[in-house]
């Protein structure tokens, strides 16, 4: 996959706590920020996925195993 460069402008505070835990995690600020805007657009395509699948199960709806119904609404409210 081809790499782009891009500048960010980030806050004096935000910049150097995100430097901090790029050292702690063993990785570039580079490398840091990338992944974690990478992460950031996979959960997004995931989600409208997952969202897509669950709109379409709603379209066709469930069957819940009950083909015909063979009792009336009077027999299901005897007392």
């Amino acid at each position: 996959m081809a790499r782009r460069n891009v500048t960010l402008t980030l806050s004096e505070d935000a910049l150097r706590r995100a430097r901090h835990l790029a050292v702690e995690k063993g990785v570039s600020l580079s490398r840091l920020l990338s992944d974690s805007l990478e992460d950031v657009v996979l959960r997004g395509d995931r989600y409208e996925k997952a969202r897509r699948r669950a709109l379409e199960r709603m379209k066709r709806g469930v069957r819940l195993g009950v083909s015909r119904i063979t009792w009336t609404r009077d027999e299901l409210h005897e007392r």
